[in-house]
């Protein structure tokens, strides 16, 4: 990476203030009443966030969690004096993880709801058939997604991911601890769209830059419900199968995996969205025992939880598992959802920036939200320490690489920001609104 293309770069700070000045309250913590709190602003309307989530179709679990996540952040914001003293209100649309009804959400969101802006969306596919219709409407658009279709310039100017990295970084970033100590001939299992293209694009070229080999490329449909079939394909010579799938099925994956292959498997390394939402003390998943996983955040509190995790999970009322403190059985999908609690605190900070006032200041905000690179590890940033990109609308944070030890996920490696810098494809800045 030339020094230009670095996130880091002096050239590219900002005058603007870093995201880590510890403006999360708890609710109540002021000592002024709400009425006094937004007074200042008593004659504005609220601003209205509109949350594009999954409640229905492959991504119902992370929507469902992705809305606990950002109602506690709104809730935080709020106590706190909201956005430039105005109260901020989220108004929820379900675009049913479908491509096509994204789209026609985010219309809904500009034109009858009239919000500032939108934000929530996961699933790249939907990402893609969602974005250009918030690029015609001139409606920011923060997506909480993975895919490095933001990064890669499909996009547009509306468009920014500032709150969770994308598949090339993470990816990038792993692969140099499963060449040196899981193996270097590789097979991998993945979902047959955009968001496992990317995995399989990007492992493969990360996978051969440090010597090693993919010996076979396993794509799945995302209907699929059973998967014994696809394992006779995996090749003998194979030393690490790498796996990473979404969805409802993702248990019966899983668990069908380690009735194929018994103790004498290959190392196994996959992404724990083959597992999120899913208790791992499961029947059927004894076999995960001493298995690798990528986490974005760690589901488990580690044994050096920082203050900033123990004040995000009692906020979204997650426990030390990663569950509902209400129901243990129902785990959350962590290592994803913290990038809503980080987006939001984005947007308050880029609004903040930007003195925004209403709709008519929406290309303002995107231009703070541009200017943005420091963003210390902090109660609004509880994940970790990144660094924004403003010419790729790209985040850049740390990645934690976890073993499954007595039946929990215990982190054995985190990657530094470093791991996961690539070169600018795009730089966004130069393009019109």
């Amino acid at each position: 990476m030339t020094k230009s293309d670095n996130p880091k770069s002096p050239a590219r700070r900002s005058a603007l203030k870093t995201l880590g000045t510890g403006a999360v309250a708890a609710a109540g913590a002021s000592t002024l009443p709400m009425w006094a709190r937004y007074a200042q602003a008593a004659s504005s309307e609220p601003i209205k966030l509109g949350f594009q989530m999954h409640a229905t179709g492959i991504g119902a679990a992370y929507g469902r969690w992705y809305d606990r996540t950002s109602t506690a952040a709104v809730k935080a914001i709020n106590a706190d004096g909201g956005i430039n003293g105005r109260e901020v209100k989220m108004i929820t649309e379900d675009d049913g993880t479908d491509p096509k009804r994204g789209a026609e959400v985010v219309e809904k969101f500009a034109n009858q709801h009239k919000v500032d802006l939108a934000f929530g969306t996961l699933f790249s596919h939907v990402v893609m058939g969602s974005a250009p219709r918030a690029g015609e409407l001139k409606l920011p658009y923060f997506v909480v997604s993975e895919g490095h279709h933001v990064a890669s310039g499909k996009l547009n100017r509306w468009t920014v991911q500032p709150g969770i990295t994308d598949v090339k970084s993470q990816v990038q970033a792993m692969a140099p601890f499963v060449t040196q100590n899981l193996g270097k001939k590789v097979t991998m299992i993945f979902p047959d769209y955009a968001f496992g293209h990317d995995h399989r694009d990007f492992f493969s070229a990360a996978v051969e830059a440090n010597g090693g080999e993919i010996v076979q490329l396993i794509p799945i449909p995302p209907t699929e419900t059973s998967f014994t079939k696809y394992f006779p394909k995996i090749p003998r010579e194979t030393e690490v199968i790498y796996h990473v799938m979404v969805g409802p099925a993702v248990l019966t994956f899983v668990k069908e995996m380690g009735e194929f292959f018994g103790p004498n498997h290959p190392q196994i390394f996959g992404f724990i969205d083959s597992l999120e939402a899913v208790d791992l003390s499961s029947p059927g998943l004894e076999f995960l025992e001493g298995t690798y996983f990528w986490e974005g955040n760690p589901r488990y509190a580690q044994p050096d939880q920082t203050e900033y995790d123990k004040t995000f999970r009692a906020a979204v009322g997650v426990d030390a598992n990663g569950a509902s403190v209400s129901d243990p059985t129902d785990v959350s999908t962590y290592a994803h959802m913290f990038g809503c609690w980080e987006t939001l605190y984005v947007i308050k900070a880029g609004m903040e920036a930007a003195g925004y006032g209403g709709i008519a200041d929406r290309q303002k905000l995107i231009e703070a939200v541009e200017a943005m690179t420091d963003m210390p590890a902090s109660n609004e940033h509880p994940q970790g320490k990144k660094v924004f990109n403003g010419k790729t609308h790209q985040v850049f944070g740390l990645q934690y690489i976890s073993k499954v030890t007595n039946g929990k996920l215990m982190v054995v490696h985190t990657t530094s920001l470093e791991d996961g810098f690539y070169p600018d494809e795009v730089d966004y800045t130069k393009m019109s609104f």
